[in-house]
This record gives C-alpha cells, structure tokens and sequence, in this order.
C-alpha cells in the first residue's frame, strides 16, 4: 500500500530548543499520547515563523498515530477533527490514508488497536542499547486484512459512533469544570475568608491499605487501586465508597503552578498509603476539591528527594473560601454540577468497555454488523 501511494507512513521532526517557546504549533511529544488520548496541557509550542517549516510533520485529521520507541511503543492514538494544530516528534508515526476508496481512515485506526496489530508489533519491536524501538521500515513490513471498502466503513462507524458519545460526554465535562471553577473565582474575587482545612474535613488515612505489585497481581478485579497522583492498578476488592477527595502525600504531591495534586473519585475503590483520603465536613467534598485547584501549597512541602505533604501540614493550608452564605450556594450548585460530571463520566466508561468488547469480534468478523448496530444503538 505505501508503494502504491495507498498509505503514507511517516515520522515526526527534530525540534531544536530554540524553536521551541513561541505561540505557534504545538510540539507533540510521545509521552503525551496516553491511554487516555491526548494530553494537551502546557504543551510547549514552535515560535508562529517557523510554521511553513515544520508543516510537512504536521498532523492531519484522520491520522492514526503509534508511539515507537521506550516502553510505550506500540501505544496508538487518532488525530480527531477538532484537534489542534501540532507537529509530530520523532517518537511518533504517523499512518495516513491517501485514498479513501481503499483504505477508510477511521477503520485504520480500530485496525491498530486490534491483536493482529499488536502480535506483529511484539514480533517486530525490537530493543537499542536505551528501549524498545519500532522503525518505518518495520512499519512498512506489518500487514494488514482489509475488508471491503463498505465493511471498513460500517464497522467504523459503529465504533465511532460509540467513540462520538465518549468525546461529547468529555465535553461536557470539561465545561462543567470550568463552569464550576469560574463560579469558585468569581465568588473568593468579592469576599474571601480563608480557613484550615483541618477544620473543613474528615481525613480518613487509617483505613487505607497499601499493597505490593505481587500482592494486586494475586487479586485482579474491577475496583480502582489509586495511588498519589492515579490509578495504579485495578483489584477485586475495595475499602472506600462513594465521593472522596485524595491528596497526594509522598511523591507527586504538588503541580508546576505549586497546588496540591488532587483527585475526586467516586464508587468503589482501594487507596495505598500515597494519598491522603478526605470528605468535607463543613462543606461538600465537592466545593473543597474546587477550593484546593486554587490554594497555593508549595510552602508546607517537604522533602528533597522525595517530596511529601504529611497530614500535619495538610491541616494547616489555609483554604480560600467565600462568605458563609455563598458557601452555601455554592456546595449545592456544585454537588449538583458535579453529580452530572460523574454521570457523563461513568456513561464513557461504560461506552469505552462495551467498544473494547465489540472491537476483536467485529475485526474478526465473529459479530455480523448488522447485529452490532442493533447493539450500539440501545448503549447510545
């Protein structure tokens, strides 16, 4: 196919550090193509004059995009049409569809998540000296079953349609977080009163349970095992319920703009002993998770090497919060706000499993379209 001019393979440019700095493009670097798609944030970007430059490595909507080298190679990605503009780095290829007649973009993508992708990266992907590495030329070399054109594009479009619901219900969220940080500035900017956070919440630190990498290994399950800064691993058993606020305590515990790194969970789920595990108690835990995203706690860190935000110095931030009576409307306008959040967020969850699931059956042609549209239309 890249001999026919079918599909473009290509990778990405070698950015010096003094092209980088301006308002241009952004840079996209292999690590910030997640399990979650694209980590847009502070992504550093090309000086605007150097634009023309660097748009031969431009990505294109429609581009599925593999990570290839370090020990994510093989970590696939899709540039979507309302994505950004930005340049591709080394690290990452590209694959794109030059005509399509033959080969439908969009299935491309859903290709490369499949096995038959994956066994032949894991054949191919061989190690430097440094990592894992993945040339164009063993790209080139990976071959790919095409159904007719009009299968590509059914199948497709079922995904997509699974994939569409997932990124509006992002959307949704994501301006609902805004909409509540706003409302959060708006209402401190008039009047503020800043208060321990000691004498704001529930710390819940003794029920916590720190367990080894060999001991999640003997208990896999669908429960969230959270750590400092995410999710480290997913167990079959949990020891907390419903919304909680974590504040990291060892390791990653404060951003670049010096806030403390937080993380509003919610359902069932396993905390180790990295995170301090909060509920509000004088106001909603959901009102506190927005007040933290704002509170500067750079002062009460310790440790060099290890940074670390112990329970003592948590209880002594001093947390910016509104008038008595604000607070109040502001603990019920954002719990409402934030039920919808988790709403929209589950439902995505729930999409992304039963994607995941229909994807290797559709691929494999073990599930007839006609009856996995049947199937995607009752989920959306």
């Amino acid at each position: 196919m890249t001999l026919r001019g079918t599909l473009e393979i290509g990778d990405g440019y070698r950015a010096k550090n003094s092209e980088l700095g301006g308002d241009g493009p952004i840079f996209m670097r292999a690590g910030r193509l997640t399990q979650n798609g694209w980590d847009w944030d502070g992504a550093e970007r090309f000086h605007a004059e150097l634009t023309a430059k660097v748009k031969p490595k431009m990505a294109k909507p429609g581009d599925t995009v593999i990570t290839t080298k370090g020990n994510s190679t093989g970590r696939t990605g899709y540039v979507p049409k309302d994505s950004p503009d930005f340049v591709y780095s080394p690290h990452l290829s590209y694959w794109r569809s030059t005509n399509p007649d033959e080969i439908d973009s969009r299935y491309l993508r859903y290709w490369a998540l499949s096995s038959e992708f994956h066994s032949q990266l894991k054949a191919m992907a061989h190690g430097t000296d440094m990592a894992p590495y993945l040339s164009l030329s063993d790209q080139k070399r990976i071959e790919i079953t095409l159904p007719a054109i009009e299968q590509q594009r059914d199948i497709s479009d079922i995904l997509g349609a699974l994939d569409d619901k997932i990124a509006t219900n992002e959307r949704i969220v994501t301006t609902t977080q805004l909409l509540i940080q706003a409302r959060y500035l708006q209402a401190i900017n008039k009047e503020s009163n800043p208060k321990p956070l000691g004498d704001l919440v529930e710390f819940h630190n003794r029920k916590r349970v720190p367990l080894s990498s060999r001991q999640r290994a003997e208990i896999p399950g669908p429960y969230p095992y959270y750590g400092a800064a995410g999710v480290v691993d997913y167990i079959r058993d949990f020891i907390f319920s419903g919304p909680h606020l974590l504040v990291g305590e060892d390791g990653s515990v404060i951003t670049a703009e010096r806030k403390p790194v937080t993380q509003y969970v919610w359902g069932d789920f396993w905390v180790n002993n990295h995170a301090h595990v909060l509920t509000g108690r004088e106001i909603s835990t959901e009102l506190l998770t927005v007040a933290l995203q704002f509170t500067d706690v750079a002062a009460l860190v310790t440790g060099a090497v290890q940074p670390k935000l112990n329970m003592r110095n948590l209880m002594r931030l001093e947390v910016p919060l509104p008038t008595e009576k604000q607070t109040a409307t502001l603990d019920k306008e954002f719990c409402e706000a934030t039920a919808l959040i988790r709403r929209r967020s589950d439902e995505s969850r729930t999409l992304a499993d039963l994607r995941d699931t229909l994807l290797p059956q559709l691929m494999s042609g073990k599930l007839r379209v006609r009856d996995a549209e049947k199937i995607v239309e009752d989920a959306v």
